[in-house]
């Protein structure tokens, strides 16, 4: 029997997503430093009042080690707990529940976690630095790496090719409705039109429009695939007795999983089995709920695949039934089930680590009441995913209002 977690998150702040070439440059450091000052406003707190820290593993173009105590030198920070966190798009999901862990064990109270993803300002190329890998995606082109040698020379190059084979493996399994396909992307559009801070805010689309997008990679379409710009993200993680000194609702941790499966897709016993469904499970048997319970979920989605995928593994509906649920519930804010209330990182946009921190804020202030015109008519319990690489490290969490 787990003991009950005595953590919520109490303020939270994301950046606004904007194309790369329209947000101001910063170095890392100052981006950090005005979300934290931002997520402590939200939460009412002060900087005396944190001393655990978990950052996300984006570069630091300032240094390459001992980033926890730079960071804290640069804030003026005091810390018992200090933690990069290095799980791609899971990151923030990831930082949540470090951050109650560290505080259930009494090692400190009030943690800060952040991620940062706007430019940095531009610096002399080091002579003889080799060829940016950027084109790769979460593969790695390093000599030595299995990727390297059996999957980028066959053409499996980044996240798009990793997920239209998954996609490819469970139309061979369990069919492939694309319509069904097309409504999580049309529904979470839905949700962005609703939310002013979205990318695609004003921008509605129809399924039609969805599968006369251009094809990506058979049988993703483009607007089937996440949109990338640039934000950042932070958010506050305490005690529940501080938590309550809050003007905001406590987002209670009630429980959480992770489950790491292996980085390609190429190498996994089944693709369609994937590490949310064991993340998922051990998240509800310690909060001691199930998916019905949930009034929301607040779901990664790099791809419309990856929530199908994860409407199934975590345990809403059955193996292979995912398009069905799509096609019975409406998705929207204001439907049965709403999903991805924000728009999703494919219509609210992906601001690289810090996109899974959007699911992440957008629950908190859902469950918080804050979400103005899109907020939820049920708001008390809430299910989020965070996924890094393709389907390979995944991270669920329960949160569930005070």
């Amino acid at each position: 029997m787990v003991e009950k977690i005595q953590a919520a998150i109490v303020g939270s702040v994301q950046h606004k997503p904007q194309k790369a070439a329209d947000a101001p440059r910063a170095f890392p450091l100052e981006q950090v430093a005005e979300l934290a000052g931002l997520a402590l406003d939200d939460a009412g707190m002060t900087p005396d009042q944190i001393d655990g820290l978990a950052i996300g593993s984006a570069v630091f173009s300032e240094v390459r080690m001992f980033v926890p105590s730079m960071v804290a030198e640069y804030l003026g920070l005091k810390l018992n707990f200090g933690e990069v966190v290095d799980l791609g798009g899971a990151t923030a999901v990831a930082m949540a529940w470090r951050a109650a862990a560290a505080i259930q064990l009494g090692l400190c109270n009030a943690v800060l976690c952040v991620t940062h993803a706007r430019p940095g300002p531009s610096a002399p190329r080091a002579a003889g630095a080799g060829p940016s890998a950027r084109g790769l995606g979460a593969h790695s082109g390093a000599y030595g790496a299995p990727e390297a040698e059996f999957d980028l020379p066959y053409g499996h190059v980044a996240q798009n090719t990793g997920y239209a084979m998954i996609a490819q493996r469970y139309k061979a399994v369990h069919g492939y409705d694309e319509r069904a396909m097309a409504k999580i992307a049309v529904d979470q559009r839905t949700n962005a039109c609703a939310n002013p801070d979205a990318f695609f805010h004003g921008q509605p689309i129809t399924i039609d429009d969805v599968l006369r997008s251009r094809m990506i990679a058979d049988p993703l379409h483009l607007l089937e695939i996440v949109m990338p710009v640039t934000g950042g993200a932070a958010f506050i993680v305490a005690r529940k007795d501080i938590a309550r000194t809050n003007d905001h609702r406590p987002a209670i941790i009630r429980g959480f999983g992770e489950r790491i499966q292996g980085k390609s897709p190429s190498y996994v016993d089944d693709m369609l089995v994937t590490p949310i469904g064991p993340a998922s499970r051990t998240a509800f048997a310690m909060a001691g709920l199930a998916p019905r319970d949930m009034n929301m979920a607040q779901i990664y989605d790099c791809y419309t695949i990856t929530v199908l995928l994860t409407l199934e593994d975590a345990g809403f509906c059955p193996k292979g039934q995912g398009a069905k649920f799509v096609r019975d519930h409406d998705l929207t804010w204001r439907g049965d089930f709403p999903v991805n209330t924000h728009g999703g990182q494919l219509s609210f946009g992906q601001a690289g680590l810090a996109g899974g921190a959007s699911h992440l804020v957008e629950a908190v202030r859902q469950v918080q009441g804050r979400c103005g015109e899109r907020q939820a008519a049920r708001h008390d319990l809430a299910y989020v995913s965070g996924t890094g690489g393709v389907m390979s490290e995944q991270v669920a969490l329960i949160l569930e209002g005070a």
